[in-house]
């Protein structure tokens, strides 16, 4: 391939870096060895394939010793680029407080941390549940302007989203919209799903108005994290609202479990006439969207 593809430092980059997602130290080896001979000197991007392959091959000691015998080679340690691959590394291996220790040791070495430092750091942290560490990491970023973007976000709220109460996920994504960040319509879904399953009804419907502040339409997801929420803190009236909202407004259909939940939630309540009203009004709607899907089915849209 050398003879017909002129070999540069990328070119052996690019070979190096996907032995290196793949695991195949000797793999590596081999190609750095040969871009050597070939006369050309390995950068930042070079040992940070290096680092990340030895991580991936379980060998973290042996980033390690390659990792402090950068010392010597001016402008290979001090790059950012080459602490993400160790601070990776252990992050992945779980051995958060040694790739903290090397995030520290960055400011010594004049080195300032990017977006995919912290990323990385605070991704780590929410997975092992260290969530007040993940908070402070996220101040430390947005206090350096590090602005995540809108996939960022919703990755953090994710693992949030999965235990414990919603607060630490509010924390988040309150700091993020006055750093100017755009929030996901998943994202959204992911708060809503939570303040709906713990009761939180007041920041619920809060949440949700800035979802449609930031032009977002409620689809049947968001219409059944709200009324499920109204249904378990006993707000039947607003709940019955909401429905008749999704049903007759937006054209939206919640499922059978939410509407069921909903009608004997008012029975028990002992609000018979509610019930049979929306029951009425659940029933035409489920008439109109069988009606549609019939003649969708027969090439009829409308």
């Amino acid at each position: 391939m050398k003879d017909r593809v002129p070999f540069d430092v990328m070119t052996y980059n690019t070979v190096i870096g996907g032995w290196a997602k793949c695991g195949r130290v000797n793999e590596v080896e081999m190609t750095l060895k040969k871009m050597v001979e070939d006369g050309f000197d390995p950068d930042n991007s070079t040992y940070a394939y290096v680092l990340e392959g030895l991580g991936r091959a379980g060998q973290i000691q042996n980033a390690v010793k390659i990792f402090e015998g950068l010392d010597e080679k001016e402008g290979c340690v001090q790059h950012v680029e080459v602490y993400n691959a160790l601070i990776s590394n252990f992050m992945t291996a779980g051995q958060i407080d040694e790739g903290l220790e090397y995030y520290r040791k960055m400011g010594s070495k004049n080195c300032d941390p990017n977006n995919e430092t912290y990323v990385r750091l605070i991704s780590a942290f929410l997975k092992a549940r260290r969530v007040a560490d993940g908070i402070e990491m996220f101040d430390e970023m947005i206090g350096r302007r590090i602005i995540p973007n809108t996939g960022t976000i919703t990755s953090f709220l994710k693992p949030l989203c999965s235990y414990g109460p919603p607060h630490a996920a509010l924390v988040i994504y309150k700091k993020a919209r006055e750093a100017g960040c755009v929030i996901s319509l998943s994202a959204y879904k992911l708060l809503l799903m939570r303040l709906s399953r713990f009761g939180k009804c007041g920041m619920l419907l809060s949440v949700w108005n800035e979802m449609l502040d930031s032009g977002y339409s409620s689809d049947v997801e968001v219409y059944e994290y709200v009324i499920n929420g109204l249904c378990n803190v006993g707000q039947l009236e607003s709940a019955v609202l909401v429905m008749e909202e999704a049903l007759c407004e937006r054209g939206v259909y919640p499922s059978k479990l939410i509407c069921s939940k909903l009608k004997n939630k008012l029975l028990s309540s002992n609000k018979i006439e509610t019930a049979y009203k929306l029951s009425l009004k659940i029933k035409a709607a489920r008439c109109n969207e069988n009606a549609q899907r019939y003649w969708r089915a027969k090439g009829w849209h409308f």
